[in-house]
């Protein structure tokens, strides 16, 4: 019998909290908390057949056990089982316990339940009076097919995040890490992959990788990236993927790009891509050709077109049409923010008429660009299927590798003064200087031809030809400084150009941000100058902020300047600003040469009228010196001027009035 103030402590600890009976049994039935559980009695020889587990007992010989038997007999046999047991239980793999430790063990089962894994911890009450403290361990739970899908998600928005991977979309697959990737998951063809390795690309751009699963699953796609990402191997992969094969179904494929210069580009790269595949690219040069190799009559033995829009309508829209688009699978817009542009720069209207003719079923298109615009977004949500927007970075900046640097000349005559001061300082070739006219190009030209470098000058008045050969020229680096203007701003890949120079303010960001990427591409550093004067101060603020973004340093009176407004914008957009002429000429030799020049090209009118004249220019001539000898000899004073003493340039243009007014006077009289 316990002590009632062991009873009564008992029942104070059990205030306000749950006694386990079950662990601490002994303490609970020496207070008569419970009653007492009596024990089945085992004898000796059922314990140690109960421990026998791996029968080291059965395998023994049996031995005699009869009450004749002496006391010291049964002590030894005892003594040797107990020790073979003991041997057995040590020798036991998985750890079996001792008897005592085996009533431990089921205790704990007893009162933990399941849980195996409960750490104890002894806690001192009163006296001798010990508590344990348990720490039980959660289970982990088995994941749920929306849980690994959550944490998928989670793990894909992570990556993007890293890479400035922007998307907007349903059901856009997972972004690519590696081209491996490609050929394990879509099945690219080998021969490719080894092309796009052969041509310096060892790991995909962030534009690459989400685009290229984009299109492999053929989906319509809208996709912003920096200059120099790899935006044209990015749409050329799936193209070529999906072709599969060369086959006489006319052209599968075609691409639309606002310059030849850049069309011609991305010929190349098809044929690099597709080497070894078979394809056939083609770029159309003169539509007389064409009409022969790909009419009505051809045997439609080509795969891919790579062309501008004005090219391919004026072919579209003969009669019957020279070309046929009925079996496009894709149609591919390059620099789609100029194409979309209205009036005489853009090209909205052509690429209208182009998205009409290819009319099959299957087609898929995507649209490219470096810059963002609003109005294209908004026709791709109305005119494409389900299509997915992709950027790169935040929309409309200049990529962080060009180191970016504004330069004030005061006025259009120091500009002059500090392009010559970079070329005293040293330029590192290959270098691009951009003017916003073609006529403000040849008039640089003629400025920097003497001063000691190997320049040239690209424009829309040069013939296709003499453009080919510059670009050439250039790209092997016979021409270190390229004067150009907006024709060379988009898309046109020069490796390794050192410096561009904004000889004239652009007109736009949008602009801006396509004339620097000529430099820093694929990674690449690169340098941007921009001159600026006064009247350049208005649009000067657009182009500070982008200068910002990419990390640059810009004073703060640029942006706090106050916005231009949005109708000069605009206008500035579609027409450059009035500039003074590039020039060192004094003024009055200027127009000098300009008077001889309108005197040249009207005495040449002149004469083209005579000689359409019955009789001939030779008869009005000798007619017109007879009448004039024969005035003079009658009643000419000598006061009367001759062509010899009239001033002007030659006397040219008075010298032929004085002979229309001395042959007048004659028929007169």
């Amino acid at each position: 019998m316990a002590a009632p103030e062991e009873l009564q402590l008992f029942r104070k600890l059990g205030i306000g909290a749950k006694f386990d009976t079950k662990r601490f049994r002994k303490d609970a039935e020496r207070s008569q908390m419970i009653r007492a559980q009596v024990t089945p009695t085992v004898t000796k020889e059922e314990a140690d057949k109960a421990l026998d587990f791996f029968g080291n007992l059965s395998k023994q010989k049996p031995q005699k056990t009869t009450t004749e038997n002496t006391r010291e007999d049964e002590t030894s046999t005892e003594t040797s089982r107990r020790e073979k047991s003991t041997e057995a239980l040590k020798s036991d793999s998985y750890g079996v316990q001792s008897r005592k430790g085996k009533k431990r063990k089921q205790t704990r089962e007893e009162t933990d339940g399941d849980n195996s894994d409960d750490s104890e911890d002894s806690l001192q009450l009163l006296g001798d009076i010990k508590a344990s403290k348990k720490k039980k361990k959660r289970k982990k739970k088995d994941l749920t097919v929306d849980k690994v899908e959550q944490i998928k998600q989670e793990k894909l928005s992570e990556f993007r995040h890293k890479k400035r991977i922007h998307v907007q979309g349903d059901d856009v697959p997972p972004p690519v890490s590696s081209f491996q990737e490609l050929q394990g998951v879509y099945g690219i063809h080998p021969q490719i992959l080894n092309n796009l390795q052969g041509l310096g690309y060892d790991q995909p751009t962030p534009i690459q990788m989400q685009a290229i699963p984009l299109m492999l699953q053929r989906r319509e796609i809208l996709a912003c990236a920096p200059t120099g990402s790899g935006k044209t191997a990015a749409f050329i992969l799936p193209i070529l993927h999906h072709l599969r094969e060369p086959r006489r179904q006319g052209f599968r494929a075609v691409v639309v790009s606002p310059t030849r210069e850049l069309a011609k580009q991305t010929f190349t790269w098809f044929q690099r891509l597709g080497e070894g595949r078979g394809f056939r690219t083609y770029y159309i040069e003169k539509p007389a050709q064409a009409a022969k190799k790909f009419g009505p009559n051809s045997a439609k033995k080509f795969d891919i077109l790579v062309t501008t829009p004005n090219r391919l309508v004026y072919m579209l829209k003969q009669d019957p049409p020279i070309i046929s688009l009925h079996s496009v699978e894709w149609l591919v817009v390059d620099e789609s923010d100029k194409l979309f542009e209205e009036g005489k720069q853009g090209f909205r209207d052509q690429l209208g008429f182009i998205y009409k003719a290819c009319d099959s079923s299957h087609v898929r298109r995507a649209m490219f660009s470096a810059t963002f615009a609003y109005d294209v977004e908004q026709w791709c949500k109305l005119n494409l299927d389900n299509v997915v927007t992709v950027n790169i970075g935040a929309r409309n900046t200049a990529v962080d590798t060009v180191e970016q640097q504004l330069l004030f000349v005061g006025s259009e005559s120091g500009k002059l003064l500090a392009m010559r001061e970079l070329v005293r300082k040293g330029l590192t070739p290959p270098v691009l200087i951009f003017v916003q006219s073609k006529e403000r190009a040849k008039e640089l030209f003629h400025e920097l031809i003497y001063d000691g470098i190997n320049v040239d000058v690209i424009h829309a008045d040069r013939t296709q030809t003499q453009r080919d050969n510059t670009v050439k020229c250039f790209r092997t680096g016979k021409i270190w400084v390229l004067i150009c203007t907006e024709l060379m701003g988009r898309g046109i890949d020069f490796k390794g150009v050192n410096l561009v120079i904004n000889y004239d303010f652009p007109t736009s960001a949008v602009s801006y941000i396509h004339r620097i990427g000529r430099t820093g591409r694929a990674g690449r550093p690169g340098k941007a100058l921009t001159f600026f004067t006064e009247d350049d101060l208005v649009h000067l603020r657009g182009i500070a902020n982008v200068m910002r973004e990419a990390g640059c340093e810009v004073p703060e009176y640029m942006l706090e300047l106050k916005k231009a407004k949005r109708k000069e914008r605009r206008f500035l957009e579609k027409r450059a600003p009035k500039r003074k002429s590039i020039s060192t000429t004094p003024k009055m030799f200027v127009d000098k040469a300009m008077r001889k020049r309108k005197m040249i090209e009207k005495s040449k009118k002149t004469q083209g009228k005579t000689r359409n004249q019955p009789g001939g220019s030779k008869a009005n001539t000798q007619q017109e010196t007879g009448n004039l000898k024969h005035h003079t000899k009658k009643g000419a004073t000598s006061d009367e001027p001759t062509a010899k003493s009239l001033p002007g340039p030659k006397g040219g243009n008075k010298r032929i009035k004085k002979r229309k007014q001395a042959s007048n006077i004659v028929s007169k009289s």
